[in-house]
């Protein structure tokens, strides 16, 4: 018997402003995106908590925020730094901090975990990631073996050149018609980019207008792909 293939649609950065949210809650409501990752730290987290709360049926993880990097005259520049990597004491601490922050927006655990950049994919976020998700029983990006990651939806190369087709339908529908069996996390980054200082814009609002056309709900329907979120496999 052929297993089946299910798909969690998560949307990083619910919270970083209001605009991205507004994409965010858009392509949950319109479209396939089944969960969020908040970043606590924006001024936009309590309002998108606050939504979150009153949508149970939309999982809520925690996107940790470490730093920002922009590619700028050929080589990547630090936006902002919340805390050094060289420090593993201060990471600890900070990750307690964005944990008891969500905690304190939300009213319960995040469903699921990652971080802005994946920055946990390094030492020492990596190991201290990875053992938060173990205590709280809960899926780490990269890291839980029974969820295949996937992040080719995305419209900019590795050093920020727009690549448009890349959040396509057409593109959308080609990795859906090839997804693997087994559950498997598309990431994305939905949202409108007008009150929002990043190198991924302008990129947000495409990828809005891709997740809520219903032809993507049809090849989800013909591939006979189930959508899932964090909260059915966590039970939140």
């Amino acid at each position: 018997m052929v297993a089946g293939r299910y798909l969690i649609v998560n949307a990083d950065d619910f919270g970083q402003s209001y605009g991205v949210s507004q994409g965010i809650i858009e392509a949950h409501e319109h479209g396939i995106v089944t969960s969020a990752s908040l970043m606590v730290r924006w001024p936009a987290a309590s309002a998108a908590a606050a939504y979150a709360q009153k949508h149970s049926t939309f999982s809520l993880g925690l996107h940790f925020d470490f730093a920002e990097w922009t590619y700028r005259d050929a080589t990547w520049v630090c936006q902002y730094e919340v805390v050094r990597g060289d420090d593993p004491q201060a990471v600890a601490e900070e990750i307690a901090r964005q944990l008891a922050a969500f905690r304190l927006l939300v009213g319960r655990d995040p469903t699921h975990l990652d971080s802005h950049q994946h920055a946990h994919r390094e030492e020492p976020f990596r190991s201290a990631l990875i053992q938060l998700a173990r205590e709280l029983a809960i899926p780490v990006r990269h890291f839980s073996p029974d969820i295949r990651y996937c992040g080719n939806f995305y419209g900019q190369t590795g050093t920020g050149a727009p690549i448009p087709e890349a959040i396509s339908v057409d593109h959308l529908t080609e990795t859906l018609e090839g997804l693997a069996p087994g559950l498997t996390e598309l990431g994305c980054h939905p949202g409108y980019g007008h009150d929002l200082q990043s190198m991924y814009c302008r990129e947000r609002a495409w990828e809005v207008k891709t997740l809520c056309d219903p032809r993507v709900r049809q090849v989800l329907s013909a591939e006979r792909i189930e959508l899932r979120s964090f909260s059915q496999l966590t039970g939140s």
